[in-house]
């Protein structure tokens, strides 16, 4: 019992050093890339192959993936949901990469940066601009 009170405090004072964060990941909906001859199906280029609607791919080199998806307009169209870390987190002296902990080479989202912060200390990230929705994009069009 004495033991386990030792390692209980030991594990609160190291908790309670250091805290450990992983950046929030993103997601968004882009245009997908389609080849002439491979009507309905998404181009992963980081790849060099085509991939089927639903089917997803590693982004590698890069930390992220993609999946292949049909939108559902009409007529539908073919997007990639491309999910990967985003923006670096806003420079912090409190906080810094884990590099011993950060695994560049692991299949999304473990590639991901990992960031230690001193007790107290909160990433914070940039803010990233959203595009108008598309009722509002029309309405900004110059007329002729």
């Amino acid at each position: 019992m004495k033991y386990l009170i030792v390692l209980a405090v030991f594990a609160l004072a190291f908790a309670a050093e250091e805290k450990e964060e992983r950046p929030k990941t993103f997601r968004r909906l882009i245009p997908a890339d389609v080849l002439r001859d491979f009507p309905g199906m998404c181009f992963a280029s980081t790849r060099c192959i085509t991939v089927e609607p639903g089917n997803t791919w590693e982004l590698s080199p890069f930390c992220g993936r993609s999946t292949c998806v049909v939108s559902e307009d009409q007529p539908p169209r073919l997007l990639e949901l491309v999910e990967d870390c985003g923006p670096l987190p806003l420079t912090n002296p409190k906080c810094q990469l884990d590099t011993e902990k950060t695994n560049k080479t692991a299949p999304f989202p473990g590639c991901c940066p990992i960031f230690t912060c001193e007790e107290g200390a909160k990433l914070e990230y940039p803010e990233l601009p959203t595009p108008p929705p598309e009722d509002k994009k029309a309405e900004e069009k110059p007329k002729a």
